[in-house]
């Protein structure tokens, strides 16, 4: 009765005007019913709170705004060009070619100041290229006394990470442990050959210890980076978890709905755990993924070969990476 009331009050039927007020009020209440209704989280379909729960998780675990890491990258694009572990013109060439080679990536390659490095999921792919640069060509006891020159491989040229670097001037060998871009102290080498042994990636088996992938080869070379400028053992390994899911996001994405299906939220797991054998080789990683329904990804993982990934100019997401073995 008080509704009718005001309503008279409000649009008087000898009134001019009473018709298309009458019309914006309705029109106001029944948008305002289907917007609140359209954002009420109650009505949502399975399929919506499905897609909502895996947007959250992609979000926690490959964060769109990229992670700042505990390194300065600096002039060692110079240097690796210089001494040629990098040759500029096949590198610059990979890109170039699907208009991708941007100021970031040029400056990266050929800058003198690059400061702390962010690593995200458009560029994630062109730092793995320069990481394994670094990891095969800097001077390590790792590389020159561990797994990779064990005679029983027949010889540390016959890997994806050594022969498959095929962006250096001369042979990838000609550069393998050849130039000290990074001279660690002994308590520095001891941390990386600790973390090194217990970081798995899911392209294969073995440890950074062996190297033997590019993906093994710049996680190397990045380890080394953090170690000689002051990286503390935790904020390696947080680091390398990072670093390892931008690279390998459906796998990583998968561990975190394993997780979460155990009541641990992303940014509460144990780095050093994840990157273990049991979760992050290629074998713990399919004991994983056999009890859980995959997530669907925007990205996919990249392949052990030169790494093209990366927007297009005109793109507003990087291209999907294909998974591949451990070769080009």
């Amino acid at each position: 009765m008080e509704n009718e009331q005001l309503e008279e009050k409000i649009i008087k039927k000898d009134s001019p005007y009473a018709t298309p007020i009458a019309i914006v009020i309705v029109g106001i209440m029944l948008s305002s019913a289907v917007f609140f209704g359209l954002r009420n989280p109650s009505k949502e379909t399975p399929l919506q709170k499905a897609q909502s729960q895996v947007s959250a998780l992609e979000e926690a675990v490959l964060p769109s705004k990229g992670v700042v890491l505990p390194a300065s990258w600096g002039n060692l694009g110079v240097q690796l060009v210089d001494s040629g572990a990098i040759d500029a013109d096949k590198f610059k060439a990979i890109y170039e070619q699907r208009g991708a080679f941007t100021d970031e990536y040029k400056n990266l390659l050929l800058g003198d100041n690059n400061g702390k490095i962010k690593i995200t999921r458009e560029n994630s792919g062109y730092y793995l290229n320069l990481f394994w640069a670094l990891g095969l060509a800097n001077k390590n006891s790792i590389l020159d006394t561990g797994e990779m020159v064990d005679p029983k491989y027949g010889g540390a040229g016959n890997f994806a990470s050594t022969g498959g670097w095929t962006i250096a001037k001369g042979k990838p060998m000609d550069h393998y442990s050849k130039h000290a871009f990074i001279t660690l102290t002994l308590e520095q080498q001891a941390l990386v050959d600790k973390v090194s042994r217990g970081i798995y990636r899911p392209c294969c088996g073995n440890s950074v210890h062996f190297p033997d992938c590019n993906h093994g080869m710049a996680m190397l070379g990045l380890l080394e980076l953090m170690a000689s400028q002051g990286a503390s053992e935790q904020d390696m390994w947080k680091t390398a978890l990072v670093v390892n899911s931008y690279w390998f996001p459906d796998t990583y994405l998968t561990i975190a709905t394993y997780m979460k299906d155990k009541g641990i939220e992303w940014k509460n797991v144990n780095p050093q755990e994840m990157l273990g054998a049991n979760y992050s080789s290629g074998q713990g990683f399919a004991n994983i993924a056999a009890q859980v329904t995959k997530p669907a990804s925007s990205q996919s993982a990249g392949g052990c070969g030169v790494d093209t990934g990366g927007a297009h100019a005109n793109d507003s997401a990087p291209a999907p990476k294909q998974q591949s073995g451990c070769g080009i």
